[in-house]
């Protein structure tokens, strides 16, 4: 549900593991080039379809029969595009979250609003998370993701369900863990995009992203997650790809941002949704609620939306008092 790079990659990822498929998408344009050429030249130009993959512009027909529902729309629209296909759903569908944000106004992770949304219970909800550049893994490059559910069994069917010979698969049962390494990377890379655009290196790079994973895991554990996971592809793979990759939304709203242009500016030059950048705001207020230190996400909020000049931000970050921490974090 959703025709977007990603909602077209895992398409492509769930007919090539064998399952029968159809793309829900809004535009008609988009619809018509994936029936008539199998291509979105919009999202994935050059990136050859299968035949077998059907688009559609009515959700009705697109969920018929559904074992499985990924939904694939940015995240501030989550709540308000799922209400309307509620009395679609198949009785026993799994709704897949494909989307890693924060809801704004509620900080809820997204399994959270698909669970209040469509009145279903935990066992109904999973997720797929990892280093997924979706162009990387819509040309078939080699690559691995996280299927979580609370329930492993569950999560274990959605394994199998996208299993490819390029594609690997493997499950977890922490979705509120795989849920923050999702949304919390997106606004650690945005961090690193800055860096990158004021023209500093691959050493300040990797600070911000090793600290951005103590933020990460630190929030974690606040939360309930398992700090295991934070360690594996939901974690640190989905943060190294994200904030390293010139393919990645986030980091290259950050360089945008760190070469000088206004926050106006970059959202005009934007065609996709980075999702860090709402995100940041509930972030924060999910740490600041439960008395977490997140100076990067502060920082990244601060200039996003409150007006702080990145060289000040960077600034406020090197010259915080030091504390002392665990070797290693």
């Amino acid at each position: 549900m959703g025709a977007g790079s990603w909602g077209t990659t895992f398409t492509k990822l769930l007919s090539d593991a064998g399952g029968e498929v159809v793309l829900w998408g809004r535009r008609p344009e988009i619809v018509q080039a994936v029936n008539e050429r199998h291509e979105n030249p919009d999202y994935l130009p050059d990136v050859t379809l299968p035949e077998a993959v059907r688009a559609t512009l009515d959700p009705a027909e697109a969920l018929r029969g559904a074992d499985f529902v990924a939904l694939a729309v940015p995240a501030q629209t989550l709540r308000h595009n799922l209400a309307a296909w509620v009395p679609l759903l198949p009785p026993d569908a799994v709704l897949v979250s494909l989307m890693k944000g924060v809801e704004l106004g509620t900080a809820r992770r997204m399994s959270e609003v698909i669970r209040e949304v469509a009145d279903v219970p935990e066992d109904r909800v999973a997720l797929f998370s990892g280093p997924n550049l979706a162009r990387e893994i819509a040309t078939g490059e080699p690559g691995a993701a996280v299927a979580g559910c609370a329930d492993e069994t569950v999560a274990q069917r959605l394994q199998a369900a996208t299993m490819t010979p390029y594609f690997r698969v493997y499950t977890s049962t922490d979705v509120v863990g795989c849920e923050l390494g999702g949304a919390v990377k997106n606004i650690v890379a945005l961090c690193v995009g800055m860096a990158a655009g004021l023209g500093f290196g691959a050493s300040t790079q990797a600070v911000l992203m090793t600290r951005g994973l103590a933020e990460i895991a630190r929030l974690g554990a606040a939360l309930g997650a398992d700090e295991h996971t934070f360690a594996g592809l939901a974690g640190m793979g989905d943060l190294v790809g994200t904030c390293m990759s010139p393919l990645s939304r986030n980091r290259t709203f950050g360089v945008n941002l760190g070469r000088g242009m206004t926050l106006d500016e970059v959202v005009a030059v934007t065609r996709q949704t980075a999702e860090g950048v709402k995100s940041s705001e509930p972030v924060l207020e999910l740490a600041r609620k439960h008395n977490v230190e997140m100076p990067i996400t502060e920082a990244v909020t601060a200039v996003l939306h409150h007006g702080m000049p990145i060289k000040e931000a960077a600034i406020s970050l090197i010259s915080r008092s030091p504390k002392p921490e665990r070797y290693g974090v």
